[in-house]
């Protein structure tokens, strides 16, 4: 079977590309606005992008071709903060994802502990095991879309905080402690599975 993206209907699209492109990491990105307001949202386009400097990704829908606060938090402040998601925190991750009116602290609303970043505004997830301080350095809107497109925005990790419990020497992750979880479609998600090595070429 062969689909042409351009004569495809937009939800078709979405379903075939979230699933089939998998496991995702999910980016629980935490932001302030100009009012002071914390924000917190999950999303599942996100990656990292390097590591010499160290940059992550992630892109935000824009459906029916309005913003969501995330998107002009850091637009106006610069600044975010990826809480990674592991299975202590999924049920929080997930309700954080409800559409809320702007003055609504999804910290609150889902139960989880703000906590003062090190070098930028916005709080971290004091449960969340991996947090990662970031600045925003560049930013650029999705064209030619058919519901309102997305916008993709980069930003450049200042701080790493990561618990203790899951970090072994020489700075590997032991993933038994860890449990990050991943994006699949629909409402699933994913563990981490069997485990496999293959020496490089």
């Amino acid at each position: 079977m062969h689909f042409d993206t351009q004569e495809l209907d937009q939800s078709a699209i979405y379903k075939l590309l979230t699933g089939t492109i998998i496991p995702r990491p999910i980016g629980w990105v935490s932001s302030i606005s100009e009012d002071g307001i914390n924000n917190l949202a999950p999303f599942s386009y996100f990656n990292l992008l390097g590591d010499d400097p160290p940059h992550v990704m992630f892109s935000t829908r824009r459906d029916n071709n309005k913003n969501k606060d995330t998107l002009n938090n850091v637009l106006s402040t610069k600044q975010f903060v990826v809480n990674l998601v592991n299975e202590d925190v999924v049920e929080a991750m997930n309700a954080s994802s409800a559409s809320v009116a702007p003055e609504v602290d999804e910290f609150e609303l889902v139960g989880v502990t703000p906590i003062p970043s090190e070098k930028i505004k916005p709080m971290r997830v004091k449960e969340s095991k991996v947090q990662l301080e970031c600045v925003l350095v560049h930013h650029y809107f999705l064209e030619g879309h058919q519901q309102g497109g997305a916008c993709v925005l980069i930003g450049r990790v200042l701080m790493i905080h990561i618990d203790d419990n899951i970090l072994l020497d020489n700075y590997k992750i032991n993933l038994e402690t860890y449990k990050p979880v991943a994006r699949l479609a629909g409402s699933n998600y994913s563990k981490i599975g069997e485990i496999f090595s293959i020496k490089r070429s």
